[in-house]
């Protein structure tokens, strides 16, 4: 299955969108969709700037985006305001085999506004980097038994890699599934690209930190490991990780438990494991959300990152009070700097020949 991915500003430069005023880029996105109606969805990540939201038809985490826009029967152009693995899971869910003959094999366009919107931890995992590391791991222990796991924050190669293996993709909510899906066929797991993700859900099924080495790619030998410590591994973690929820520390969760009384820290298993072993809760995107929506009134919420306000309240919750160590997600907001960067990807897959 091929993946083709278009930026707004392949055949269409964005030169002439950063010079219309607010008011104009609104009214172009506004007779975009008009003029397609249910034929285009954009969509936007949880972690989007406010200004984008407000534009988009569908927002929530990057699978759940992707499934939505993928299931549309009316859905034939998406513009994912995200970043690059997202907008690629986007067009592997709606051009799927099942969802090509449902539409007399037409295809959904995919318009990522920016190609250069990278995601820090997905860029940690080259797919040649990947390869080389499972070829030295067949020195050493039988590959026919270890079971490849990427996180779906990852590039296409890395599934296809996986697909390739009889590996799997999994996701922040089910990453405990997948492991245990995983070790009742097979002896080891190799997990990537987030180490985080994978040492926190392996810790919870009672794998111990001496038995999940992490691999390093730049080092020389077996990932910077002995023969001995991949012989005896349950899971091998790629040394991979989110440069955000890297940032949230131990120190941040005393600090806002000193400072206000009574308050809840919600992290997400992509924190370093000091992090999630001290937290009241840790979970997907959609757990915290779901969590923090069924908060009594009165309650004080504490969260890394910027998707507590930016969800809960867009549909204001003044009954509850969210404090956050870092405002927002810089891969993903940097793919969409302002709306006329929306305004480009509208217009572009509006264009004759474009559907």
């Amino acid at each position: 299955m091929s993946i083709k991915l278009e930026t707004a500003e392949t055949e269409f430069p964005f030169a002439p969108y950063r010079s219309l005023s607010n008011d104009e880029l609104q009214e172009r996105i506004s007779k975009v969709k008009r003029e397609m109606g249910s034929r285009l969805l954009i969509l936007g990540h949880h972690y989007q700037q406010d200004e984008v939201i407000a534009y988009a038809d569908l927002t929530g985490d990057s699978y759940q985006l992707s499934k939505l826009a993928a299931d549309s029967p009316d859905c034939r152009a998406i513009v994912f305001c995200g970043v690059h693995f997202m907008a690629e899971t986007a067009d592997i869910l709606a051009n799927r085999p099942e969802r090509l003959a449902s539409r007399n094999g037409e295809r959904v366009s995919v318009i990522l506004p920016d190609l250069s919107a990278g995601c820090s931890m997905a860029d940690m995992a080259a797919i040649r980097q990947v390869e080389a590391a499972w070829d030295a791991l067949g020195d050493v222990i039988d590959t026919k038994d270890l079971t490849p796991v990427t996180y779906i924050n990852s590039a296409a190669a890395l599934k296809a890699f996986c697909g390739r293996l009889e590996g799997i993709v999994c996701t922040s909510s089910n990453a405990k599934a997948v492991l245990e899906w995983s070790f009742a066929r097979r002896k080891r797991v190799f997990f990537f690209p987030d180490q985080h993700l994978g040492r926190n859900t392996s810790l919870k099924m009672g794998i111990t930190n001496d038995q999940m080495p992490v691999w390093n790619p730049h080092a020389e030998d077996l990932g910077g490991n002995s023969e001995e410590t991949i012989t005896n591994s349950r899971v091998l973690l790629w040394q991979g990780h989110c440069s955000v929820h890297q940032m949230f520390t131990a120190a941040h969760v005393h600090q806002y438990r000193d400072k206000i009384p009574g308050i809840q820290i919600l992290v997400h298993p992509e924190c370093p494991q000091e992090v999630n072993d001290i937290a009241d809760i840790s979970g997907s995107t959609s757990k915290i959300i779901e969590t923090v929506r069924k908060a009594p009134s009165g309650s004080k919420w504490q969260s890394e990152r910027n998707y507590i306000w930016s969800i809960d309240s867009r549909p204001s919750t003044p009954s509850k009070r969210f404090t956050s160590c870092r405002r927002s997600c810089a891969c993903v907001q940097r793919c969409i700097e302002s709306t006329w960067l929306i305004s480009a990807g509208a217009s572009k897959i509006s264009k004759p020949g474009i559907l």
